[in-house]
């Protein structure tokens, strides 16, 4: 009776997290609808379809000496990259980490900028003398991955801080006119030529080196998706539309929400029990964040209503977040004959010990079934962007490449290979053939980097 308890649990999560080609079809079909009603009309969508005012991409000819500054968490990187054009690409690449102390990530808005600027012409100082910036002001790719609304390719009001930070006076300010205000009080003759955010970077650094990347993806942490669109397909866009005629669009796929979704009570608590409560529903449903607090909702339930896993004093398993993603990858992946990690990752986590092979077989399933609906939609998501683009059918010739980035795709191999072979099942074997996926690292401090270069004032 003991395990009949537990075996029903599960199959009731395999049932709740199923995720047939005719659910996920309907899926990629609402994505694609609430793009277009996202394009249509400020807030005319949860998913807010932001206009990133980057209208060409790197191609690979961009030549010159370009900074980064990549700033989304405890920690910041300024870059500096030295491009010599189709032939030789990215000649040299210097990056440099520094962390923020707490208290300016609480304090005014001058003193957080005033740091950076100042770890930036630190920076700048030690690259020499240079000839390639003879007479020329430097320039620099902004990566500030905190909702900002966007005005041009280097403007942007921050709308509300997130992760650790809390400074009120920045809030409405333009982010852009904040950092070169302060870089311009340390003496560095450098200009802000493209403010963007991870998404778009991972867009930007896929197309650098193959110009059939239309898709970028982050799967990490947090998602989000970002793709190039027809600037005549934005009705919501003002203005005359760009020469190139394209537009790149940050989705903010995160907080995609339809019926259509698989949602389990755990997904039910755990967002009720969030920070952000009815927000990021897709998020909560893919990305490496939450993956790990899932499975653990389920061995929690399993614990309360059966002793399978012997008399375990609950506190752990109580603990919200105390279960990650890797912890599950590497239970998931787990070849040895008795479990061995699987029985190791659940003693030092959980306090769950002297568990039976059927046990950890148990868990592995858990951990399979929570990741493979994971990786499922994560594939839905891009199918609906490639179809609101008219790309990935049997009709389109064109080769659409998927760039993605983040530690979930890159890390997770059984995410990997599900989210590849999704994507293979709802286009269709033959659409398949011209459509590729291909890790692309850092988007945040390369792509940076390339859309100021594509973007540089010194442009023919």
């Amino acid at each position: 009776m003991v395990a009949a308890a537990a075996e029903q649990v599960v199959a009731g999560l395999r049932e709740e997290c199923a995720t047939p080609a005719g659910r996920l079809d309907e899926v990629a079909a609402a994505m694609a609808e609430e793009m277009a009603a996202g394009l249509a009309e400020e807030g005319g969508s949860k998913v807010k379809m932001i206009v990133s005012y980057v209208d060409s991409l790197p191609n690979g000819s961009e030549e010159g000496l370009f900074y980064a500054l990549d700033l989304g968490g405890t920690n910041f990187r300024v870059l500096r990259v030295q491009l010599a054009g189709k032939e030789k690409r990215v000649v040299k690449r210097e990056s440099r980490e520094v962390s923020i102390p707490r208290h300016l990530m609480s304090g005014n808005s001058s003193e957080l900028f005033g740091f950076i600027a100042l770890a930036l012409a630190k920076f700048v100082h030690d690259e020499g003398h240079n000839t390639l910036f003879d007479n020329k002001q430097r320039e620099l790719g902004f990566t500030f991955s905190f909702p900002v609304r966007q005005t041009s390719i280097a403007s942007g009001t921050l709308i509300k801080w997130t992760k650790a930070f809390s400074i009120d006076d920045a809030v409405g300010e333009d982010v852009v006119a904040e950092l070169q205000m302060a870089m311009e009080k340390q003496g560095l003759d450098m200009r802000v030529s493209a403010l963007i955010n991870d998404t778009v970077g991972t867009l930007a650094a896929g197309s650098y080196y193959d110009e059939d990347v239309v898709v970028g993806v982050i799967l990490g942490t947090g998602s989000n998706a970002a793709y190039l669109e027809k600037a005549s397909a934005i009705p919501k866009l003002e203005g005359e539309l760009p020469k190139s005629g394209n537009m790149v669009i940050n989705t903010e796929w995160g907080n995609f929400s339809s019926p259509c979704l698989p949602l389990t009570e755990y997904d039910e608590a755990l967002d009720k029990e969030s920070l952000n409560p009815g927000e990021q529903i897709f998020e909560k449903l893919i990305s490496g964040m939450y993956l790990g607090e899932i499975v653990r909702r389920v061995l929690l339930k399993i614990s309360l209503q059966s002793s399978i896993f012997g008399n375990v004093d609950q506190t752990k398993l109580k603990s919200h977040f105390i279960l990650r993603t890797p912890d599950i990858s590497a239970m998931h992946h787990d070849q040895t004959p008795d479990l061995k990690i699987v029985a190791e990752k659940l003693a030092d986590n959980l306090k769950i010990i002297d568990t039976s092979l059927e046990t950890r077989k148990m868990v592995v399933e858990i951990c399979d079934i929570v990741t493979r609906r994971s990786a499922r939609l994560a594939a839905a998501g891009i199918v609906g962007i490639l179809r609101k683009i008219g790309r990935g059918n049997p009709n389109d010739k064109r080769k659409s490449v998927i760039a993605i980035d983040g530690g979930l795709y890159e890390h997770y191999t059984e995410f990997r290979q599900c989210l590849e072979s999704t994507l293979t099942e709802l286009i269709g074997e033959e659409a398949s053939r011209s459509v590729t996926v291909k890790l692309a690292n850092d988007g945040s401090g390369l792509g940076a980097a390339l859309i100021a270069a594509a973007h540089s004032q010194y442009l023919k």
